[in-house]
């Protein structure tokens, strides 16, 4: 299972641009040893990265009770995070300094859906 943007996928993201702010949807399933790993790309990601590109945390939380859900369908974990476009996101994930930290991400997921919105 794929957990990071591959090239083709972020080109598609970029051309399918409507404009304005993005909101990011993060739903993440971790490996073993995880949640550690990935708290450490989190400090990351808030400290430097965010600041940098304009970003925004809006919501991070534990996943609870699944409601309406089949077998496997729950998460570990859900993220909101805000960016002022998508070209600030494309931006972000290119810097080298970024590259260097979300290794921590690859290895802290077993699964994830990475998925940009758009308010109603």
């Amino acid at each position: 299972m794929a957990v990071d943007p591959r090239g083709a996928d972020l080109k598609r993201y970029v051309q399918e641009d409507p404009g304005g702010p993005v909101v990011m949807l993060n739903l993440l399933r971790y490996a073993e040893g995880g949640r550690e790993l990935y708290a450490q790309y989190a400090a990351a990601l808030s400290d430097t990265f965010l600041p940098r590109y304009g970003g925004e945390i809006l919501y991070a939380g534990d996943g609870s009770t699944a409601l309406v859900a089949e077998d496997g369908q729950d998460w570990d974990a859900v993220l909101l995070v805000r960016y002022p476009s998508r070209q600030a996101f494309s931006a972000m994930v290119a810097d080298p300094e970024y590259q260097q930290v979300t290794e921590l991400r690859t290895r802290a997921l077993s699964e994830a859906v990475l998925q940009a919105t758009r308010p109603w």
